[in-house]
């Protein structure tokens, strides 16, 4: 994966007013380790040789949504144009676990980063394609001005903090 995309990504997630660190995949895990708070849910990541902590729950009901302080779930794409990164919904509950709770760690491959919308919107139709086709685009912590001045926190995590993964 060209760094420049990398670098680029980097960048545009930090001007979100998210964190974003890439590591090595043999430091994946101790990374996400050290961006939680407990209680923490999580979904399954996709990426061959890295898992979750010990401490992250996998199985969560609602109480266990309402009550985590952080989520962890993969994210699928990152758009470095953006900083943005592409959740799927799935039956493992991707989406509830990246909105509900304060923080949401999210991990991403660095070779599923793309320059730019174009770019997006084109792995979205091949995945629609594939009947996938049920992904949320995430932007930094949520935030909204529709009444007037910003407001954080109010449709999705206070914080983000993205993981991504080299070696991938």
């Amino acid at each position: 994966m060209s760094t420049g995309i990398t670098d680029a990504f980097t960048e545009s997630v930090a001007e979100t007013g998210a964190t974003v660190e890439v590591v090595p995949a043999a430091d994946a895990e101790s990374a996400i380790a050290a961006a939680v708070d407990a209680p923490t849910v999580g979904t399954p990541l996709p990426f061959e040789g890295v898992g979750l902590p010990e401490s992250v729950a996998t199985d969560p009901g609602p109480s266990d949504l309402a009550d985590a302080e952080t989520g962890v779930t993969p994210a699928r794409l990152g758009v470095a144009a953006l900083g943005s990164i592409l959740i799927r919904s799935t039956p493992e509950g991707d989406e509830p676990v990246s909105l509900y709770p304060n923080r949401h760690v999210a991990v991403v491959a660095a070779s599923a980063l793309v320059v730019g919308t174009r770019d997006a919107v084109d792995w979205l139709a091949d995945e629609f394609e594939s009947g996938r086709d049920s992904y949320v685009f995430a932007t930094g912590p949520s935030a909204t001005a529709d009444m007037g001045g910003l407001v954080e926190g109010v449709h999705g995590p206070n914080e983000v903090h993205v993981i991504v993964i080299e070696d991938r």
